[in-house]
């Protein structure tokens, strides 16, 4: 082990010289110090003093408030008689002199006091370093202003943060970065423990809201101005204008100063800070007006401490015992302050515990150590505290409220509910915009409110209150620029030897020419920012690219984008992202169509089978229902059985010709007939529109009928060189490769349809639409397309991963359409002498179904159901009244008979009801009348 000590001794004299240093130090003395410990002794009684020794650096923004809250907890603790009774503590301070060096032989020289416990260091490079001691004596460590991330992993378990961890900050920072939307941003960190592996966390967590660090810009500790100029100087080249910067607190400022002189800090810049920052405004009291000009519109997270009456207090004790120690300017009262004050009372505690529960402090030797004679370090004297593990886990189940908050751990031994204050620097100072919390994200309420409400960080859900950025500008930045370094964009464009009309090869100063190119151009007036651009044609000319290697080039940063007509599919957006699609496409299936032969039967088309059945019953049903209505009125509804059936199937079809020569008496019959007349109108106008159409439109067939037929067959099928047709159509559809050959010009593919698959042509072609619409009109429309479309999609331009002009090119291509443009660029380039119908003609799609008329034919049958009833209703009490009247002796008999007589009653009633349906209006009128004039006279009797 001493060997192992001197190791990170000399690793440290060569690497941490620059570190700030601040550890604390329990040392429990019993009777008159620490001699009348024995190495193996125990002691059933208290401790009568516990001393505490203090290791940080008094010249620093964190020291200078740590320094005064040590005394502050220290006299509170002595002063509560309800802790370590009987127990005082004392305080030893010693400056660590920003040296990691000097602070590592101050940390190893207090350990030689039998210590119990570690509050710090200050620092996160020392943090390591010490976690390995803490390691091999058993002592637990606890910091109250390392926030390194890596510092909570396994390999230290005795290290314990009082503070909140870096991880969680750098959540809240990328949270920040995806609220407005940006994708990238740089990142300004010194180069130690601290910088480099809070830079690594944000990295991750960025890498997951799908944005990243486009630059890493590490400093070494302590450089001065003219390293952090030329550092920013680079930065400054680069597209992205979101700085984050993750630097210490007492030098930081510095590179505000230094992006000023470089123009860094006007429009269009975003810088975020890390809690350094707001340690540092903290820390100057008054503010100084030429600093909060400098940062004007700088965004600042710092830990946030919930509001409380003891906060309060010891704010005014801390700046109270601050008037009469100082009177610096920069030594004011900042966040660190209370964690300090925590730290102390969160050993107290937990020495207050551990006592309780009937626990002493003993040392025992460390084997693995021994004597160095040629060193002042007498490594022998540092011992094991063999109650260490079990005084660590007291201090993790500890769970009361400090001036920070409430002070427990999770498992990972991180303090729970971990919340940021959200800044915004402007000339009068700091002013919140917002909190974070990874309970609800950002919110404008203080998180401990909310944490009694079910998580909830959905976008939705965020809220920040109005931000004033560089340049005293109010809407959010953009966050990039092109960069400065002369570099135009680098546009590849595919060499086309077909359909130059989309993009192709020209003298003019762009090179290129196209419907495309002029889409592009136009969307890039557009933008509120210039873009410099070259064009760079790709392919050799003799055949046309493949666009799938077009879109590697762009993933693999050979070109900045890709323009032309790249078809937007899934396989791409894994690697590019894409506009809005500018155009409309998809494939379709093109072959030879030949007309169609005129048929005898043509009359019948116009309606569908089930048409034609339903209109028939419909009529047949019509007829039946007016001989119902009129057969007791009407002369012409009567007669012998033949003459009848005869009668209604011709007044059933003569209605279709409104020629039927029967008159309608009948209310009902009436109303019947002209709702059915109205019904033919329509079935006959319907008919004739139907046939016209389909005798004067000229009608084409093909073998050929779609997507379908050309997979269930063998025969050969043409596709377009370098387009995705030929994967598609393997890949997706199943098709053997044998059979799909590409073709490279519009004269091969006209070349291929007419010499068909017999005379080593194709069956038929698989294209885009645009291309189709083109080649139908090149080729005097002897070609059309058979089938649906069976894939849709667009065109669009093809941008590398996450290029935020992706985004701008999208909002003003839907500019250019929104204002007719695009419409405009269409007509110039892609209007074409011979306009042809794209799809042959069916006769299917002319003919008419029940589905067309079902609404009007439910009509008529409601109507019908309604007349039909009245006139049941009318015959049925027509009936009652003409059923002679029994006595009540006739009654009385009835209902002695047997069921075999009632049985016949019943058939009698029947056949008496029959009757007087087949009976003539006029007659049963009259048996009423004569029956009544019986009963008057037998009721004057």
């Amino acid at each position: 082990m001493g060997f192992f000590v001197m190791i990170r001794v000399r690793d440290v004299s060569m690497g941490l010289m620059f570190l700030c240093v601040s550890a604390l130090w329990v040392l429990p003395i019993e009777g008159a110090g620490r001699e009348s410990f024995s190495r193996n002794s125990s002691s059933s009684s208290l401790p009568s003093s516990v001393n505490v020794g203090a290791l940080f650096t008094y010249d620093s923004f964190i020291g200078r408030a740590a320094k005064l809250a040590f005394m502050v907890a220290i006299d509170d603790v002595n002063a509560d008689q309800s802790i370590l009774r009987g127990t005082k503590l004392n305080i030893v301070f010693q400056d660590a002199n920003c040296s990691g060096f000097v602070g590592t032989m101050g940390a190893l020289q207090l350990m030689e006091n039998k210590v119990v416990a570690a509050i710090g260091p200050q620092s996160s490079g020392i943090g390591h370093i010490i976690s390995h001691v803490a390691n091999e004596l058993h002592v637990p460590l606890l910091s109250f202003a390392a926030t390194d991330p890596t510092l909570s992993s396994l390999q230290y378990p005795y290290f314990l943060r009082t503070t909140q961890n870096d991880y969680f900050q750098m959540n809240a920072i990328a949270d920040f970065v995806s609220y407005f939307r940006w994708r990238e941003v740089v990142a300004i960190f010194v180069d130690d423990e601290y910088g480099r592996n809070g830079i690594s966390v944000l990295g991750d967590v960025l890498a997951k809201k799908r944005a990243k660090i486009l630059y890493k810009a590490a400093f070494t500790p302590g450089a001065d101005n003219s390293s952090i100029s030329d550092l920013l100087a680079s930065v400054n080249l680069m597209e992205s204008r979101i700085f984050v910067v993750h630097v210490n607190p007492d030098s930081g400022l510095n590179i505000y100063s230094v992006a000023k002189s470089l123009g860094m800090m006007g429009s269009g810049y975003v810088w975020i800070t890390t809690d350094w920052l707001l340690t540092a405004l903290d820390s100057m009291e008054p503010l100084d007006p030429k600093a909060m000009d400098l940062l004007q519109g700088v965004v600042a997270f710092r830990h946030y401490t919930p509001e409380s009456d003891n906060k309060k207090l010891f704010k005014a004790r801390w700046k109270n015992l601050r008037s009469k120690e100082s009177l610096k300017s920069d030594d004011g009262f900042n966040s660190y302050a209370l964690y300090a004050y925590d730290s102390v009372w969160l050993v107290a505690h937990a020495l207050d515990v551990f006592f309780s529960q009937g626990n002493t402090v003993t040392f025992s030797n460390d084997p693995n150590l021994r004597n160095t004679n040629d060193s002042n370090i007498k490594l022998s004297k540092l011992n094991i505290f063999n109650e260490g593990e079990r005084f660590l886990q007291v201090i993790l189940e500890m769970n009361y409220t400090g001036l920070t908050g409430q002070i427990e751990f999770n498992s990972e031994k991180n303090r729970i509910n971990p919340a940021y204050d959200i800044l915004n620097i402007k000339s009068t100072g700091p002013q919140r915009v917002g909190y974070w919390s990874n309970h609800t994200g950002f919110s404008v309420v203080p998180p401990e409110t909310l944490y009694s409400k079910p998580s909830n960080t959905s976008a939705k859900n965020q809220r920040l209150n109005e931000i004033i950025w560089p340049g005293e500008v109010i809407k959010p930045p953009r966050g990039w620029v092109f960069p400065d370094n002369g570099k135009p964009l680098k546009i590849g464009v595919p060499n086309r030897v077909s359909y130059k009309n989309y993009a192709s090869k020209d003298k003019n100063p762009l090179g290129v020419k196209g419907y495309c190119i002029d889409i592009f151009e136009a969307a890039v007036q557009l933008l509120p920012y210039p873009v410099p651009r070259t064009y760079i044609l790709y392919g050799d000319g003799k055949k046309n690219p493949s666009y799938d290697n077009l879109i590697s080039e762009v993933a693999e940063n050979s070109f900045d984008a890709a323009v032309g007509d790249v078809t937007i599919i899934t396989n791409r957006t894994k690697f590019v992202d894409f506009t809005q699609p500018f155009i409309e496409s998809g494939l379709v299936v093109v072959a030879p169509v030949k007309g169609a032969k005129s048929s005898p039967w043509s009359f019948l088309k116009p309606f569908t089978i089930e048409m034609w059945a339903v209109t028939g019953a419909l009529f047949l049903f019509v007829g039946a229902v007016i001989w119902i209505l009129e057969h007791r009125f009407n002369e012409e509804f009567r007669g012998p059985p033949r003459r009848q059936i005869i009668t209604v199937f011709w007044f059933s079809f003569s209605t279709m010709f409104f020629s039927h020569r029967e008159n309608t008496v009948s209310t009902l019959g009436r109303f019947v007939l002209l709702v059915w007349l109205f019904v033919v109108l329509i079935i006959n106008s319907s008919y004739t529109a139907s046939l016209t159409s389909i005798l004067t439109v000229q009608q084409l067939t093909s073998r050929i009928e779609g997507m379908d037929t050309l997979i269930a067959s063998n025969e050969p099928i043409g596709v377009q060189d370098g387009t995705f047709a030929w994967k598609y159509l393997v890949n997706e559809l199943n098709i053997a490769p044998s059979r799909i050959i590409p073709l490279k010009d519009e004269e091969e593919y006209l070349s291929a349809l007419q010499r068909g698959p017999r005379d080593g042509g194709v069956a038929a072609i698989v294209d885009e639409l645009p291309y189709i619409k083109a080649l139908l009109s090149n080729s005097n429309c002897k070609f059309r397309t058979v089938g649906q479309e069976f894939t849709r999609t667009g065109w669009g331009f093809a941008f590398q991963r996450d290029s935020p002009l992706a985004v701008d090119m999208s909002t003003a291509i839907l500019q250019l359409a929104e204002e007719g443009k695009l419409e405009k660029i269409r007509k110039k380039w892609l209007t074409y002498d011979h306009e042809c119908t794209m799809q042959i003609s069916d006769t299917e799609n002319y003919q008419i179904s029940v589905q067309s008329f079902w609404g009007l034919f439910l009509i008529c049958g409601i109507v019908w159901f309604i007349a039909l009833t009245l006139f049941c209703w009318k015959v049925f009490w027509q009936y009652q009244r003409l059923r002679p009247e029994e006595s009540d002796g006739v009654r009385a008999r009835s209902e002695e008979a047997g069921s075999s007589r009632g049985k016949s009653l019943r058939t009698v009633s029947f056949k008496d009801l029959i009757k007087v349906v087949d009976k003539r209006e006029a007659e049963i009128k009259e048996m009423l009348k004569e029956k009544s004039s019986k009963k008057l006279k037998a009721g004057q009797r």
